[in-house]
């Protein structure tokens, strides 16, 4: 798609340095987790937070996941759409409304006992760490007005 806005601020090619740990770090996250799962839960943060760069990669990148147009188009309304998720899907999708949304009330023991119950330990820790990284890359994205369809990658770096 070919991007019809300019950015407010070339984010990533003034600041080269922090494209590459972020990215590093959302790669480390995804690993050992199911790649639809994980854009499912990219997209739905990047819908919470109105990171329209995301949405339009994640959706992108879920579909050739093999992620289905009605899956996506009612995640937005998941727990509406409880029969198109399942248990698990729904455990992480709660998980990671609570960690994007963390500033109105954390969360919860029933939210963490929840994904506890479908994910171990250390998917856990990935897929908290997963949510912290697509909230960063959406929080820059919206603040710096990157456009749908700008190539991120800084000057000499790699995406």
């Amino acid at each position: 798609m070919i991007a019809t806005e300019t950015a407010r601020l070339p984010f990533y090619r003034l600041a080269p340095g922090i494209h590459d740990p972020l990215l590093a770090l959302t790669r480390a996250a995804k690993k050992d987790l199911d790649p639809t799962l994980v854009e499912l839960l990219l997209i739905r943060a990047s819908q919470l937070n109105h990171c329209a760069f995301c949405l339009d990669m994640h959706v992108t990148d879920a579909r050739k996941a093999g992620e289905t147009d009605e899956r996506i188009a009612l995640l937005s309304a998941w727990e509406e759409a409880a029969d198109h998720y399942s248990d698990k899907e729904r455990a992480a999708l709660a998980l990671t409304e609570a960690v994007t949304l963390v500033a109105r009330g954390g969360v919860s023991d029933e939210v963490y006992e929840r994904a506890a119950a479908h994910f171990d330990d250390t998917e856990i820790v990935r897929l908290i760490a997963l949510i912290t990284a697509i909230n960063s890359w959406n929080r820059i994205n919206v603040a710096a007005r990157v456009p749908v369809g700008a190539a991120l990658t800084p000057i000499g770096g790699a995406s």
